[in-house]
């Protein structure tokens, strides 16, 4: 499955428990009639996919849904999804260019040589 659409929020790494748990949320926006703010979370050694993306750019996240079910001590079953992001890349990967103008030497319109305009 996969997602596209802006990111909102993107939030630090967490680490859960003492064991070495790792994951990373992020929020992503997406583009329709009615858009939705989809909170997806990228798990252990997926969180260092984050790390070269800022809020506002728009991706698209490769995700996996995941569901689980908990008995509470009353014997009751509970059921929790995660909707689990695996790989991440950047839609509009146009970056603005950069012109140093220092370096430009100043245009001249007006050739002195072949100057023979009638004003």
């Amino acid at each position: 499955m996969e997602i596209k659409g802006t990111i909102k929020v993107l939030n630090e790494t967490q680490s859960i428990g003492g064991n070495g748990f790792r994951k990373r949320e992020v929020v992503i926006t997406t583009e329709e009639q009615y858009p939705q703010h989809i909170l997806v979370e990228f798990i252990q050694d997926k969180c260092d996919l984050l790390d070269n993306f800022v809020v506002s750019q728009e991706v698209k996240i490769d995700l996996n849904l995941r569901g689980r079910e908990w008995i509470n001590p009353e014997g009751v079953a509970k059921y929790f999804n995660a909707i689990q992001g695996w790989r991440i890349e950047l839609l509009n990967s146009e970056q603005p260019t950069t012109i140093n103008m220092s370096k430009l030497e100043p245009a001249s319109f007006i050739d002195e040589k072949d100057n023979d305009l009638p004003f």
